[in-house]
C-alpha cells in the first residue's frame, strides 16, 4: 500500500474532473439512445464539461512537477509504464471486445485493438499523459526553463489546434496523430509544470484571492457562451476556448478546495478515478439500451441522473473486485493509496 502526502484539493480536482467526464459521456449515451433534447442549456453544458479531460491530464503534471521538479528518480518510466500503459493496453482490448459485443454484425477485433492502441478509444488521454512524462524528463535532464517555454508552447498549441480544425487533407488523413501529439497540449504541460513546481506559493495566493477565481471562471464561461451563441457548438476538448476554461476550473477548485473539509469519499473516488475513467464508457455502452427501455416514459434529465449514478457505482464495484487481484493495479490503477496529511 502506497502512502503519499495528501493535498486534499488535488484529490478534489481529480474527483470533479473524473465525474465530469462520466457526466459528459452520460449525456452522450442518452442522446444517442433517445435523441438529444432540443434544449440550449443541454448542449452548452456538454461543451463546458469538455474541460474535464484536459484538467485530468493537467493534474498529473502538476503532481509530477511538485514531486520531481529538480530530479528524476530511478525507475521513473518503469513504474509509470506498469501503472498507466498496462491499463491502456488492457482496456484497448476490452474496448474492442465490447464494441464487438454491441455490434449487430460483429467487427474485426484485431483491427480494432490495433486502432485503439494508436489512441482511437476513450483511453487516448493516457498517451498524452505519457508524452508529458517524457517532456518532464527532458525538462529536468537538460535544465530547460519552462517559464521561457510557456509563451512558445501556448502559441504552438493554438496554431496546432487551429490547424486540426481546418480541412487540410494531410492532417485529416493523419487526424489521430495530430490530435494526440504533444504540441496540441503543450500549453497545458507548461502551465501545469509551473503550478506544480511552485505549488505551495501558488496555493497560498489562490486561497487568499479565491474570490478572484470565481470572477475569472464566470467571465470565461460567459466568453464560451458568447462563442456558443455565435455558432461554435462543437463538443470537443480541443476547442480553442477550452484551454482557459480548463485552467479557470483548475484554479477555482485548487483555491476553494483548500477551504473544504477532507471527505473520505472524495479520496476514494480519486483513487478509483483512472479505473472509472477507463471503465464507465464500457459500462454505459452495455446498460444504456436496457435503461432507456425501462425508463422510456421518464424525463431525459432523470435518465441522465440514473445512468450517471449506475455507471459510477457499477464501475467502482468492478474496480474493487479487480483490485483484489495481485496484479489488479496494473488493470485499473492503484486504488490502495493512503494519504498522510501535509
Amino acid at each position: 500500500m502506497e502512502n503519499i502526502l495528501m493535498i486534499k484539493e488535488w484529490n478534489l480536482l481529480r474527483t470533479v474532473a473524473c465525474l465530469s467526464v462520466v457526466l459528459l459521456h452520460t449525456t452522450t449515451q442518452i442522446g444517442r439512445s433517445i435523441g438529444y433534447p432540443n434544449i440550449d442549456s443541454y448542449y452548452f453544458l456538454r461543451i463546458l464539461l469538455t474541460y474535464a479531460t484536459p484538467t485530468f491530464i493537467v493534474l498529473s503534471e502538476v503532481i509530477l512537477a511538485n514531486k520531481y521538479n529538480n530530479r528524476i528518480p530511478e525507475g521513473f518510466f518503469t513504474k509509470r509504464i506498469k501503472l498507466i500503459i498496462f491499463p491502456f493496453i488492457i482496456f484497448a482490448v476490452i474496448d474492442a471486445l465490447v464494441v464487438n459485443y454491441i455490434s449487430a454484425n460483429g467487427i474485426d477485433i484485431t483491427q480494432k485493438i490495433i486502432s485503439n492502441l494508436t489512441g482511437n478509444f476513450i483511453g487516448y488521454f493516457i498517451l498524452i499523459i505519457f508524452q508529458f512524462y517524457i517532456l518532464h524528463y527532458l525538462i529536468i535532464k537538460f535544465n530547460i526553463s519552462v517559464l521561457k517555454l510557456f509563451p512558445i508552447s501556448i502559441f504552438v498549441m493554438y496554431v496546432h489546434l487551429w490547424a486540426i480544425q481546418q480541412n487540410f487533407p494531410f492532417i485529416n488523413e493523419h487526424a489521430t496523430f495530430f490530435k494526440l501529439f504533444f504540441t496540441a497540449w503543450g500549453g497545458y504541460f507548461t502551465i501545469a509544470f509551473l503550478i506544480g513546481k511552485e505549488y505551495q506559493t501558488i496555493a497560498k495566493f489562490l486561497y487568499k484571492y479565491r474570490w478572484l477565481t470565481v470572477v475569472l471562471l464566470f467571465y470565461i464561461v460567459m466568453f464560451l457562451f458568447a462563442s456558443y451563441e455565435g455558432g461554435n457548438t462543437r463538443v470537443d476538448s480541443r476547442r480553442l476556448d477550452i484551454f482557459p476554461l480548463s485552467v479557470g476550473v483548475s484554479l477555482f477548485v485548487l483555491a476553494w478546495g483548500q477551504k473544504l473539509a477532507n471527505f473520505n469519499f472524495i479520496n476514494i473516488i480519486s483513487n478509483y478515478s483512472l479505473g472509472i475513467y477507463l471503465l464507465h464508457w464500457q459500462v454505459q455502452r452495455i446498460i444504456t439500451p436496457y435503461l432507456t427501455n425501462k425508463l422510456i416514459d421518464i424525463s431525459p434529465h432523470i435518465q441522465i441522473i440514473v445512468l450517471f449514478t449506475l455507471s459510477v457505482v457499477i464501475s467502482m464495484l468492478i474496480i474493487k473486485l479487480i483490485s483484489f487481484l495481485p496484479f489488479g493495479k496494473y488493470i485499473v490503477g492503484n486504488t490502495r493509496r493512503t494519504y498522510v496529511k501535509v
